[in-house]
C-alpha cells in the first residue's frame, strides 16, 4: 500500500467512557469499509484493536491502538482513515492524551444507556485543551433502555448548546434500524447486511426533525452574510452545502454533531464513516506544534534558546518532522514506535535524528498498524499516521527530525502525575538483575508510569491499582521480569530535638600507625531545612586537612538514621574543637570519629519524627463537595483552599499526610462515582504527631 496523499488522510481518536462501545464501534467500521473480513468481539477477545492478553482477559482496552481504513465517499473522494481507540478507564487517562496529541478528529463515544460519564468528561476536557475538533456519537443505540434524546440533554448540560444533533434515532432498542437525516430530512433505513435506502420521514418524527433542521440550518448560516441572505429570501440551501459549512464550524469547534449508530447492527456506521470522511479537518487545514531550543542550538542560529513553541505545516515538501507518539515492544520484532509524520515525506531507508538525545535512528520499515498485524508502506507523507520497527533509541513522546544539531520536542500537554504506588519486589536475584532495564523499557512505553525509590525499594508509581497491574503482567509476559508488589514505605525522617553537645572520639593502637581524632560538636535542629556544616575551629587544634572529612562524617551519621532508625534530616553540625595525632591521624579516623558524635548528640538530645507530607487537589461537582471535605479530615488533612473551577466543579486543595493517601485514588472515586480529578504533589515533611524519642535533660 503505498502512501496516499496528505490531504486524503485524517486520524481519528476514538476516546469516551469505558464500556461505551468504542472498541465495538472501531471494528464496525474497519469492517464496513472491507479492512478486516469480519467484525470481532470484545466478549471473544477477537476485535482487531484490543488484541493484547491483558486487554483480553479484562475485556477492556488497556492502551492506545491503531487501526486503518480506506473509504470512498458519496463525492467519490478517496480518504484514508486511522482510527486510534483509546482506552475508557481512568488508569489509562495518559493512552487519551497521546491519541488526541495526533488526532486530526476526536469521535466522542457515548453510550445511549449509561449516557455522560467521568470517561465522557476527561475525553471531552482533554480534547478542548488540545483545540481537536469533535464529533459526538450515541451509540448502543439498540440496547435495552436506550434513550437519545435523554443522553443528548445531558450532553447539552455538560458540554454547551453548540451540540447540534444531526441525526434521531428512528426506533430505539430492539426497534432501532434506522436514522433521520436532520440535514437531508430524509430516513436512512438499514438491511441486516449493514447497508442502507433512504424513505421519507415516518410522520410521527417529521416535526421533530423538521425543527431540528431550521435550528441547524439557521445556525449554520448565520455565518455567512451571502448565505444569510439567501435563506431569508426564502432559498434553502442543499443538503451538500450545509455539510460543508458544517465542516468549517467543526473545524474551528463552534459546532459539535450529534450522530448516532450502533457497533452491533451497523446501523448508522456506513454514514458515520461518510461524516468521519466529510467533516474531519485535513492535516493541512491545522498546523502542529513543537518546542525547540531547550538550551541548545535548534539549527537556526539560537543558541542558548529557553525553548520557542513553533508552528509546523503538514507540507509533504517540507522538513521532516516525525513525532513518536506512543512505543511499544513486540515479542517479535522489538520495539514498535507508532508515529506521526509532522512535516516532509519519510521513507524506509531515512536516516533521521533524536531532537532530545542527539542519536540517530535509521528507518529499518515502515507500516501501518491494523491491530498488531502490520501493513507494509514505502513512504509516509505530512499528516499521514503509521510505525516503524527498531526505533530503539527513541522513546515515546519524542521528535525525529534532519537537522544535524539542537534540540526539539513535540508540543504536548503536560504529563499526568502519579496517584497510586506500589513496591516490587523481584522473585528471584535473576530478576532482580534484570528489573532496572525493564522497568526503563516500560516507562519508555508509557511516560504515566514513573520509577523512583524509598529507601530500599523499588516503587512503581502510575494512576491507579489496574495500571500498575497490567504493568506487572507486562513485565513478566514481554521481559521475563517476575515481581511481587507490596505497600509503599513511608519515607519518614527524624531530626534533632533541642541543641546538644557531644564528642567524638576515636583511639585504636593495632602495631604500626594507629586511628586517632578527636572532635568536639555542636548540634542542633536548623529551622530552614536541610543541612549547615560550621566550622568554628581555632588554633590547629583540628588541621585544615581534615576538616571535610569531618563533614563527611556528619553527612555519614544522617545517612544511618537515627534513634528511631530513619534518616536525619534539618541538622546544624558545628565543629569547634578537637585534637590530633601528627602520625595517627587520618581522614577515616576523623570522618568516623565525627559520625559518632554526631550519633551521640542525637542519641543526648532526643529526635522528632517528621512524616512527609503532599498538596492533594481534588476538583468535583458541588454535590460531593461536603463528602470530600470529611474524607480529607479524616485523613488527618488540614484544607487550605476551596474555589470555584471555571466550569463550575469546586477545587479543594488540602495537605495530608502521605501515610494516609495509599490508596486515596481509589476510594475517591468510589466516594464521588469516578467524578473527582486529582492531584498529589509532594510537599515537604512536617512533624508527625505522637512519635518521638527524646532524653530529658539531666
Amino acid at each position: 500500500m503505498d502512501a496516499a496523499p496528505t490531504t486524503s488522510h485524517r486520524t481519528i481518536a476514538v476516546v469516551g467512557a469505558s464500556g461505551s462501545g468504542k472498541t465495538t464501534l472501531t471494528e464496525a467500521l474497519l469492517h464496513r469499509a472491507g479492512a478486516i473480513a469480519r467484525a470481532g468481539r470484545v466478549e471473544d477477545g477477537s476485535t482487531v484493536t484490543d488484541h493484547e492478553p491483558e486487554e483480553i482477559a479484562r475485556g477492556i482496552s488497556l492502551g492506545l491502538a491503531l487501526g486503518t481504513l480506506t473509504w470512498t465517499c458519496p463525492d467519490g473522494a478517496v480518504r484514508t482513515l486511522t482510527l486510534a481507540d483509546a482506552p475508557g478507564h481512568p488508569d489509562f487517562a495518559g493512552a487519551v492524551d497521546t491519541a488526541l496529541s495526533v488526532a486530526d478528529l476526536a469521535l466522542v463515544v457515548v453510550s445511549a444507556v449509561d449516557g455522560v460519564q467521568p470517561g465522557t468528561r476527561t475525553a471531552w476536557a482533554t480534547a478542548e485543551a488540545l483545540a481537536v475538533p469533535r464529533i459526538v456519537v450515541v451509540t448502543q443505540e439498540d440496547r435495552a433502555r436506550a434513550d437519545f434524546r435523554r443522553v443528548l440533554a445531558e450532553l447539552r448540560e455538560a458540554f454547551g448548546e453548540r451540540l447540534w444533533p444531526i441525526e434521531l434515532p428512528l426506533g430505539e432498542e430492539q426497534s432501532f434500524r434506522a436514522i433521520a437525516d436532520v440535514l437531508g430530512e430524509h430516513a436512512l433505513v438499514y438491511d441486516s447486511d449493514g447497508r442502507h435506502h433512504d424513505e421519507d420521514l415516518p410522520p410521527e418524527v417529521v416535526d421533530e426533525e423538521h425543527r431540528l433542521h431550521v435550528e441547524v440550518t439557521e445556525e449554520l448560516v448565520s455565518h455567512d452574510d451571502e448565505q444569510l441572505d439567501a435563506y431569508l429570501s426564502g432559498q434553502e440551501p442543499a443538503a451538500a452545502d450545509l455539510e460543508r459549512d458544517l465542516a468549517r464550524e467543526v473545524a474551528t469547534g463552534e459546532a459539535v454533531p450529534v450522530v448516532v449508530a450502533s457497533g452491533v447492527t451497523a446501523t448508522g456506521v456506513d454514514r458515520l464513516t461518510d461524516l468521519l470522511c466529510e467533516l474531519a479537518p485535513a492535516p493541512t487545514e491545522r498546523d502542529c506544534r513543537i518546542v525547540v531550543g531547550s538550551g541548545a542550538d535548534d539549527g537556526t542560529g539560537d543558541a542558548g534558546d529557553a525553548g520557542r513553541t513553533v508552528s509546523v505545516a503538514a507540507d509533504p515538501s517540507g522538513e521532516p518532522f516525525v513525532h513518536i507518539f506512543r512505543t511499544v515492544v513486540d515479542p517479535f520484532v522489538g520495539q514498535v514506535s507508532m508515529l506521526k509524520v509532522l512535516s516532509g515525506v519519510v521513507r524506509t531507508s531515512d536516516r533521521l535524528r533524536n531532537a532530545t538525545t542527539g542519536a540517530d535512528e535509521r528507518i529499518h520499515g515502515l507500516f501501518r498498524l491494523q491491530g498488531k498485524e502490520h501493513i507494509p508502506v514505502g513512504e509516509l507523507a505530512a499528516g499521514d499516521v503509521g510505525a516503524a520497527a527498531k526505533l530503539g533509541g527513541s522513546s515515546s513522546g519524542t521528535l525525529l527530525w534532519s537537522r544535524t544539531s539542537g534540540r526539539a520536542r513535540p508540543f504536548l500537554s503536560p504529563p499526568r502525575q502519579p496517584v497510586y504506588a506500589a513496591s516490587l519486589v523481584p522473585a528471584s536475584q535473576s530478576d532482580d538483575e534484570r528489573m532496572p532495564t525493564a522497568l526503563a523499557r516500560l516507562v519508555a512505553e508509557d511516560p504515566t508510569l514513573v520509577v523512583d525509590r524509598v529507601g530500599e525499594a523499588t516503587v512503581l508509581r502510575g494512576l491507579g491499582d489496574t495500571q500498575l497491574a497490567v504493568a506487572v503482567e507486562r513485565l513478566a509476559r514481554v521481559f521475563g521480569v517476575h515481581v511481587e508488589t507490596g505497600p509503599v514505605p513511608v519515607a519518614y525522617r527524624e531530626t534533632i530535638a533541642r541543641p546538644a553537645q557531644a564528642e567524638g572520639k576515636v583511639k585504636k593502637q593495632s602495631g604500626g600507625h594507629g586511628q586517632f581524632a578527636v572532635v568536639q560538636l555542636r548540634v542542633g535542629p536548623l529551622p530552614e531545612g536541610g543541612f549547615e556544616f560550621v566550622d568554628s575551629v581555632v588554633g590547629g587544634a583540628v588541621p585544615r586537612q581534615y576538616i571535610s572529612a569531618v563533614e563527611k562524617g556528619a553527612h555519614d551519621a544522617m545517612a544511618a538514621g537515627g534513634p528511631l532508625g530513619h534518616p536525619v534530616v534539618d541538622l546544624r553540625v558545628e565543629v569547634y574543637d578537637g585534637k590530633s595525632h601528627s602520625v595517627d591521624s587520618s581522614d577515616m579516623a576523623f570522618r568516623v570519629a565525627t559520625a559518632a558524635g554526631v550519633r551521640a548528640a542525637l542519641a543526648e538530645a532526643g529526635t522528632v519524627l517528621l512524616e512527609p507530607v503532599a498538596t492533594v487537589t481534588v476538583t468535583v461537582p458541588p454535590d460531593h463537595q461536603g463528602a470530600v471535605l470529611t474524607d480529607l479530615s479524616g485523613r488527618r488533612g488540614r484544607v487550605s483552599a476551596t474555589e470555584l473551577a471555571d466550569d463550575g466543579r469546586a477545587r479543594l486543595v488540602a495537605t495530608v499526610p502521605e501515610a494516609e493517601l495509599s490508596r486515596y485514588v481509589l476510594d475517591l472515586r468510589s466516594l464521588t462515582g469516578g467524578r473527582a480529578e486529582l492531584t498529589v504533589r509532594p510537599a515537604g515533611y512536617e512533624r508527625a504527631p505522637g512519635r518521638s524519642r527524646s532524653r530529658a535533660p539531666s
